[in-house]
Formats: structure tokens, C-alpha cells, sequence
């Protein structure tokens, strides 16, 4: 009996042994398989791993965008795009502050001064720029803002500016109404600082940083992630396996690569600049400063039609530039006639039997709460999503109104998204059937401000693609696109958000969607052309703007 009993104990602490064996190796196996594990390897557009040996390419930090195979056609557009958006940078040693642009020893001078103008004309003022020690600049670079504005109107309108590369720019304007209409000019930023702007840009794409938490039972641990990750450690790679939009965490030491939980913003690198650049932001100085008149800043302007009227035809001529204006605090596009939504029953009745899917940051986010708020019957339903980072969800039963806000993919800089939360707005696209009841908003741009315009355009040729596509199956669905817009700026948001990098963003948006059949809200120029400070998220007078005119695509006044 005690002979039996022994072996049986001999066996059950052996058949443990192996159990235990088995486990480890299967753990291990699993660790070693983890198809999202990167480690001394590249990924090109297609998903494919490369090894960097191979290759030969050595670089810091880790930059995914850099290793995306692009067709013949991709590579021309972005070569014209990079072209397109090139700033004109002066060829010069490095500067000291005292030679550096000075908003307030520089000026301006109205050109083509008369007794009075006639709406439509056009209107020519050059810039001279100086240095602190009020010498005349001899290069340019500098970034300027320009409107024309009738305060009491409630009037304004944007500007062209051209830099002659000699310390001289001329600012073309349209005047687009009678009355007296003001010039104002503004240094954004020097030519010394657009310099440090585009190293950072270049050199410091991961200057905001982003984290991902791991956690798998009591265990957890946070790593670094984003599209740039500097040094030679293993990565988790999450790039998407449909748009190959790359993203990266640094592996944790523990846990497997599938055990992500969130994501969020990390923050902002500090002591990015050194003193001599430093000077370059200051507020008050040399940032949004403005630059005075050498004679009159202003002009009359008088109507071509003997009585005036509230409602100003205002001829398109050759050009569409200034897309539209503002007047009596009203946005006035020039290409076609604008409605105004000041009754929510419009908007109800605009929207029946409509889904709309608003695609973004947090500026079209601002218009699913202005919806939500401003129309009664559109109730929006708890779904338990983070305080503004969604997706959110709205419902008008009476009139079969559906209204969707889901925020974009990677690089995001939101408090918390869970893991499963992170949709590409290709993606979420190419899941939509469309149709002549189905509206589609989208405004992607400020969260990717700190990096190369690679990937900006990279991001926007994965939707362009996917609207082509959604267009193509349903003609009639209506897809517009927001702009960017201005911002507030100080020295430290200068270097993460300037309206320098936002009007590169800008450009390149507008050229990637000219001809697809998309409309566009041009929430940039509202912002530079309306009287109140600029903000990342606009005031409310111009959000129901941008909504006015999104609006008036979806339900257009009848011809």
C-alpha cells in the first residue's frame, strides 16, 4: 500500500514539473511571436518588416513615416505639396535679437491712396520691416497677418501678403464693402523665429510626447509612444493594418504589446530653446504684434449701386480670394449665397431623416456641442465616454436626426482614449454607405502641428482616398471639410502650435481636396478676418458661422 501511495506522489510531483515546463515555454513562445513587437526593424507602407540591417538606414530617432513606399503619382504630390508650402527662409548667419524683425520700427504705407474706392477694387499696401536698433531689414521671411475691418460694420476680410525678400511685402486686398474700412497688419513671427520653428519641425517631431498604459491582471506599466521615438529599444508596433498609418510604443519590460489599454497625451518637452532663441517668442514683442501705419490706415469705400442695401452683390471677378467675409458679424461667402440657421426649427428641418458624422479634433467637436445645445430636440445619449474625447452620440426620434462625433486616429492629444477607441477616419469611412441622406464633416489638423508635413499627408491621402471611394458608391452623400483656424499664441504654445505651422497645414489641405467633390468650411479665414481674438476654439458667433455655411451645403437655398 505505502509502495503505491509513494510512486502516485512520485507521479503527480513530475506530471506538476512538466505542467510547469509547458507553461513557460508556451509564454515564452507567445512573447517571442507577438506579431506587435518591433525591435531593430522598419515598416514600410505596406506592413512589411525590414530589417534595418539590410537596409543599412540608421537613424534617431524611429520615425515610421520615413520608410513608407509611395507610388510615382504619391511622390510627385508630395513633392509639389513640400514645394507648395516651402517657406522662404533668408540665407544668413545666425542673428542676434537686436537685428531680429521689430513690429514697432516697422510700418506700413497705403499705395494706391484716393478720395474713395469703389467696392471690388482692389487695394495695394507695402510693409517695411526694421530691426531693434531701427535699421531697414535687407531679407525677408517674416510672417505676417493682414485684414481689412470696419469695426462698426462688423466687417472684415483677409489679405495677401507677398514677401519680396528684401525687407519689403506687399498686402493685396479686395474691398468687399462701402463704408471706412481700416488696414491692420501683424507680425506673427520674425524670419529669426520661422528658423527655429523649422528646426524643431525637423528635429523635434516627438517634442509632444504621448503614453499608452499596459496592463495585464495586478501588473501594469506606461511607455512613451509616438511616431518618432528617439534610441534602439524594442517597439510595439501599431500601425494600422489598413491606411499603414505607423504608430509606436516602447515595449514594455513585462507585458506583451496586446495588453494596451489607453492612450494620452504625455506633454510638452521643455527647455526646447536656448536663451539667444528664446528671445525670438516674447510676448508683446515679436509675437502677434502689431505693425503700425506710416499715414492713414484707413479708406472710403463706396458702393457701385447708387442705393445701398443690407444684401451686397459683390461681383467674384477672376479670383476667389478672400474665400468670403464678414459683415454685420455675418459670413459672407463669395461663391455662393450663405444661409443663416437662427431658428432651430431650420436646423431640424435641414437635418430630417439624416445621419451626420462629424470626423476630428476637438474644433468639429465644437460644432456637435453647439448642435446639441442650440436644437431642443436633439437629445444626446450617455454612452459613458471621457469628457470631451468621445465618441458621442445625439438622436432626434421625432424628426429621424442621427448625429455622430467620433475624434481621429493617432497623434492625439486627449486626456485619456481607450485603445479601442482609436478609429482612423479612413477607416470609419470606408464603413459608411452613403447616400443622399448621409452628411460627412471632417476636420483633422492641429494635433499635427509638430511634425513633418510627411505626415500630415500622408494622414490626409488615406482620406482623400477613402472619400473618393465613398463618393464613388454614393455620389450624393455630402462630405465637407473644416479648416484649420488662428490661435492664441504665447512663447511656449508658439513652439508646439503656431499659426505658422497651422497655415502650412492649411495650404496643404486645401491643394490635396481641390477637385475631389468635397466643400469646404473656411474656418481659417473666418478666424483671421472676424474682430474677436484668436482662439483654437473660436467663440460662438463663429462656430455658428462654420455651421451656417456646413449647412448651407447640406440644404442649399433653391435656384
Amino acid at each position: 500500500m505505502w509502495t503505491t501511495f509513494f510512486k502516485l506522489r512520485v507521479f503527480c510531483c513530475l506530471f506538476a514539473v512538466l505542467m510547469v515546463v509547458v507553461l513557460v515555454v508556451n509564454i515564452t513562445q507567445v512573447e517571442y511571436l507577438d506579431h506587435e513587437t518591433l525591435s531593430g526593424t522598419f515598416i514600410d507602407s505596406s506592413g512589411q518588416f525590414i530589417s534595418s540591417q539590410a537596409t543599412g538606414i540608421s537613424r534617431n530617432p524611429y520615425c515610421g513615416y520615413e520608410h513608407q513606399t509611395l507610388s510615382s503619382q504619391e511622390r510627385l504630390e508630395e513633392d509639389a505639396l513640400l514645394a507648395a508650402s516651402r517657406w522662404q527662409v533668408p540665407d544668413v548667419d545666425l542673428v542676434p535679437f537686436v537685428k531680429s524683425t521689430d513690429p514697432s520700427s516697422s510700418y506700413f504705407v497705403i499705395l494706391n491712396s484716393a478720395a474713395f474706392f469703389k467696392v471690388g477694387s482692389q487695394l495695394e499696401v507695402l510693409v517695411h520691416v526694421h530691426d531693434f536698433q531701427g535699421k531697414p531689414k535687407k531679407y525677408g521671411g517674416d510672417y505676417l497677418q493682414a485684414r481689412i475691418h470696419s469695426p462698426k460694420l462688423q466687417a472684415g476680410a483677409v489679405g495677401r501678403v507677398v514677401d519680396y525678400q528684401n525687407g519689403f511685402y506687399k498686402v493685396f486686398f479686395t474691398l468687399l464693402w462701402p463704408g471706412r474700412v481700416r488696414v491692420s497688419i501683424s507680425l506673427v513671427h520674425p524670419s529669426e523665429g520661422i528658423r527655429v520653428l523649422q528646426y524643431l519641425q525637423e528635429v523635434k517631431p516627438d517634442r509632444v510626447y504621448f503614453k499608452s498604459l499596459f496592463r495585464s491582471g495586478r501588473i501594469s506599466e506606461t511607455m512613451k509612444c509616438n511616431v518618432c521615438l528617439p534610441g534602439s529599444l524594442p517597439l510595439c508596433n501599431f500601425t494600422d493594418l489598413y491606411t499603414g498609418e505607423p504608430w509606436f510604443c516602447f515595449k514594455p519590460k513585462k507585458l506583451p504589446c496586446s495588453s494596451r489599454i489607453n492612450h494620452f497625451k504625455g506633454g510638452y518637452t521643455k527647455g526646447l530653446l536656448t536663451a539667444a532663441d528664446s528671445a525670438f517668442f516674447q510676448s508683446g514683442v515679436n509675437i502677434k504684434m502689431p505693425i503700425n501705419s506710416s499715414g492713414p490706415d484707413w479708406v472710403t469705400v463706396v458702393s457701385r449701386r447708387k442705393k445701398e442695401t443690407d444684401d451686397l452683390e459683390v461681383s467674384q471677378g477672376s479670383g476667389t480670394f478672400p474665400s468670403g467675409y464678414f459683415y454685420k458679424d455675418q459670413w459672407r461667402p463669395r461663391r455662393f449665397k450663405m444661409r443663416h440657421f437662427n431658428d432651430p426649427a431650420n436646423i431640424t428641418e435641414c437635418l430630417q431623416r439624416k445621419m451626420v458624422y462629424l470626423f476630428g479634433d476637438s474644433t468639429i467637436r465644437q460644432w456637435f456641442e453647439y448642435l446639441t445645445m442650440f436644437v431642443p430636440d436633439l437629445v444626446e445619449f450617455n454612452l459613458g465616454s471621457p469628457k470631451n474625447v468621445g465618441p458621442f452620440l445625439a438622436v432626434d426620434q421625432k424628426h429621424n436626426i442621427l448625429l455622430k462625433y467620433r475624434c481621429h486616429g493617432p497623434p492625439i492629444r486627449f486626456t485619456s482614449v481607450f485603445s479601442n477607441e482609436l478609429h482612423y477616419v479612413a477607416n470609419e469611412l470606408n464603413g459608411i454607405v452613403g447616400g443622399k441622406n448621409t452628411v460627412v464633416a471632417i476636420a483633422v489638423w492641429s494635433h499635427f502641428s509638430t511634425f513633418p508635413l510627411e505626415v500630415y499627408i500622408r494622414r490626409l491621402r488615406n482620406i482623400r482616398r477613402a472619400v473618393v471611394q465613398l463618393l464613388d458608391r454614393s455620389p450624393k452623400t455630402v462630405v465637407v471639410i473644416r479648416t484649420g483656424n488662428a490661435q492664441e499664441l504665447g512663447p511656449e504654445v508658439s513652439l508646439f502650435n503656431s499659426d505658422w505651422y497651422n497655415f502650412q497645414l492649411d495650404t496643404v489641405l486645401r491643394r490635396m481636396f481641390s477637385g475631389v467633390g468635397v466643400y469646404l468650411v473656411d474656418a481659417w479665414e473666418m478666424t483671421l478676418a472676424h474682430h474677436l481674438p484668436h482662439k483654437l476654439h473660436p467663440d460662438e458667433v463663429i462656430v455658428k458661422n462654420q455651421l451656417d455655411m456646413f449647412l448651407s451645403y447640406v440644404c442649399p437655398l433653391e435656384t
